[in-house]
């Protein structure tokens, strides 16, 4: 049986090339709570977006290094944990900026009050929180910042309605208070943030979007197969696709950031 949270890696490139990345004003809203504790007296509230000044983020779950690239064009120090050693293998390919370290949310290869941000980008759902939360927590430093997020296609725009009606809708994040459980004793309760965000895809690869998911490599071969053939019915019909080289597929990018308690 392929489990869900570790079915990526044999589509690491796949996954790379066609999945979103993440717009910049969302990631310095996540990180505007974060402040370098070498660099800020410990009684200095800074909730400025930190553009200015470079922080070390702890880039979580960080697959091909989607959001690695987005930090590091931000100027912050990076340090990437993945669990999949195909995808961890792209991003350390992509980013050699960056540390990229074998390790998970629920054993993080770094010592004590080392980070002062640990972003989670469309993984927080695969994690235990019960034993990623002391975890994160314990690699934060006082007056870090830990945020998940997640890119969610945009259901309000037809034909996107129509394609998550093949494949599934996307809800995570969505919700204006946090959904996933009790994140105390360890953080503050966290704060919601939501971002319009537009990415191009080539409307041929909408199928290879829904080949990077995990539900589709973790089906059998008949569900694939309706899969594959409606999502060609739906670029082959629907007037928004029909003889579009390109589209702007849509999303909200949701996003949650907290506090050390």
């Amino acid at each position: 049986m392929i489990i869900p949270a570790l079915s990526f890696g044999s589509v690491a490139h796949l996954y790379d090339s066609v999945r979103p990345t993440y717009p910049a004003g969302a990631i310095a809203w996540a990180l505007g709570g974060a402040r370098r504790s070498e660099v800020l007296a410990p009684d200095v509230i800074d909730d400025n977006p930190p553009t200015a000044r470079q922080l070390s983020v702890l880039d979580l779950g960080a697959g091909t290094g989607l959001l690695t690239g987005v930090l590091l064009a931000a100027g912050h120090d990076v340090v990437a944990v993945e669990p999949d050693e195909q995808m961890r293998a792209v991003a350390a390919e992509r980013y050699s900026a960056a540390r990229a370290l074998a390790g998970s949310a629920e054993d993080i290869p770094l010592p004590d009050a080392s980070i002062d941000a640990v972003v989670v980008v469309q993984a927080y759902h695969w994690f235990t929180p019960q034993r990623a939360l002391p975890q994160i927590r314990r690699v934060l430093r006082e007056g870090g910042v830990f945020a998940p997020v997640w890119n969610v296609r945009d259901d309000r725009v037809p034909w996107v309605a129509a394609f998550s009606g093949i494949v599934g809708s996307e809800g995570y994040g969505l919700e204006t208070s946090w959904p996933y459980g009790p994140v105390t004793p360890w953080f503050t309760g966290p704060e919601h943030g939501l971002f319009e965000h537009a990415v191009p895809i080539p409307t041929a690869r909408l199928i290879d979007l829904v080949r990077s998911r995990s539900f589709y490599l973790t089906a059998d071969d008949a569900t694939k197969t309706r899969l594959d053939t409606e999502i060609a019915e739906l670029i082959a019909s629907d007037p928004t696709l029909v003889g579009r080289d390109t589209i702007d597929m849509p999303y909200l990018t949701c996003t949650y950031r907290m506090r050390p308690a």
